[in-house]
């Protein structure tokens, strides 16, 4: 386990993110009696007035996702244990001040592209004799232990390449040094390589997962089975993403989660199910499973297909009205949903929305608006039969019937963006003179 402390180490501070902001994060909680931010790194570190405040806070945030500004940030206990004035200073490396050594732990931030083995040694090897890389995904975002033949290598690297992007405006190197000194390495395949060791084998045999690094005396975790397709599904992903935003993520997107299963809360029992739930999630990422809990009838967890699509509907859902509720939507603290009878598969629906033009929907991710976009319409329809189809969910303030490509699309403006939203989560792949027609969220204000 890690050692607790009364700092609190804070990462994916973004340059919106103020003291104010990151107070308001902790101040709950207890005093918080010195605030450091490193701006270079987009970290932070906040003392607490006592351990037992820092404790009851990350205990909090180990079942909530912290958010500042719709940005998740990550939290862990500080290596310090109290924060000094040089701790304060604006030449502040990094959280860890480990001294120097031939092991590097790298962190990918803004990941649009996949990073592989062969990727990060291209770029250390010009430093230095690499001998071993071992890649995982954490909290943190996707992770890399580096070890070098040298330590001087590890240190000109770390100097030469921290803060630097990998891609054009993404992929961005965020290096510390490891309080490791020698890394074990079992298999040479796309998560891990020996380079000094050719002959070791690519799996072992009758397994899928390699063992990795635990989470004791501050050694990394490798994620194993579910985080392994994870990253596959983010890996066939990064093509559409970066074509969706040209390079550049909404504001409040870290594009580094991965964890895929979502609780949603505050129901209304009375009207939701998995289908409706399924509508509106399906809109920002493929889902795999849906499930209610037992014990808490107005929650649900969804697994989406990756960490990427999870990270979208958290952020544009957190707040949003839903038949009379408002949605309080977080990360789960469960990796996955485990296949039962009341747990409702989704994985092969044709209805999921990112199995074809990815790059498309991608980009018309949004909050819940008042304007609902419709397709795949009867060639035949008016705008009498379409608010016939859906008047029974709020007042229709305008509507607009259009052809594309020689196909019948249209805009619905309702009076507000609850009434919308429980339009399109029960009409949604609804019939119309057999017709199964798609509903989205439109970005436009007017018709």
């Amino acid at each position: 386990m890690t050692e607790t402390s009364k700092v609190i180490h804070v990462r994916n501070v973004g340059q919106e993110i103020s003291e104010a902001d990151l107070l308001q994060l902790l101040q709950p909680f207890g005093e918080v009696t010195k605030i450091v931010i490193l701006r270079a790194k987009n970290q932070s570190l906040l003392q607490m007035c006592d351990v037992p405040s820092a404790i009851r806070a990350m205990e909090y945030y180990s079942n909530v996702q912290p958010s500042i500004r719709r940005r998740n940030v990550y939290m862990q206990f500080s290596s310090h244990q109290e924060l000094t004035t040089v701790d304060q200073g604006s030449q502040g490396r990094n959280d860890q001040d480990l001294e120097p050594n031939r092991v590097l732990l790298v962190t990918i931030h803004h990941m649009l592209y996949p990073i592989t083995v062969d990727v990060l040694h291209q770029v250390f090897s010009p430093h230095g004799f690499v001998e071993k890389i071992v890649t995982f995904q954490k909290s943190a975002g996707f992770q890399a232990l580096i070890q070098y033949q040298s330590r001087s290598a590890a240190v000109m690297a770390s100097n030469t390449l921290h803060g630097r992007n990998i891609y054009d405006g993404c992929c961005q190197l965020d290096i510390q040094y490891s309080n490791l000194s020698e890394l074990q390495v079992n298999y040479n395949n796309e998560r891990s390589r020996d380079f000094t060791n050719p002959s070791l084998p690519s799996e072992q045999r009758g397994r899928s997962a390699q063992s990795g690094y635990g989470e004791g005396s501050g050694i990394y975790a490798l994620h194993t089975g579910g985080s392994r397709a994870v990253a596959f599904a983010q890996m066939s992903n990064a093509a559409a993403i970066a074509a969706a935003f040209d390079g550049g993520l909404p504001a409040g997107i870290s594009g580094t989660n991965d964890r895929c299963t979502i609780i949603v809360s505050n129901l209304n029992t009375d009207k939701i199910d998995e289908d409706k739930l399924f509508n509106l999630f399906s809109m920002y990422g493929n889902i795999v499973r849906i499930k209610f809990l037992h014990n808490k009838p107005d929650h649900a967890l969804i697994e989406m297909e990756d960490g990427f699509q999870a990270e979208l509907a958290v952020h544009f859902l957190k707040g949003a009205l839903l038949f009379g509720k408002r949605l309080e939507v977080n990360f789960s603290k469960h990796s996955n949903i485990t296949p039962a009878p009341d747990a409702h598969e989704y994985g092969g629906s044709n209805l999921n929305r990112f199995n074809r033009n990815a790059a498309k929907n991608y980009r018309h991710c949004c909050a819940p608006t008042k304007m609902l976009h419709i397709s795949t319409l009867p060639q035949e329809i008016t705008e009498d039969d379409l608010v016939s189809h859906l008047e029974e969910h709020g007042a229709i303030v305008n509507t607009k019937i259009f052809e594309v490509n020689g196909k019948k699309q249209a805009l619905v403006l309702f009076e507000n963006e609850e009434q919308a939203t429980g339009a399109l989560v029960c009409e949604h792949a609804s019939e119309i003179d057999g017709y199964t027609i798609r509903i989205s969220f439109s970005q436009l204000q007017n018709i």
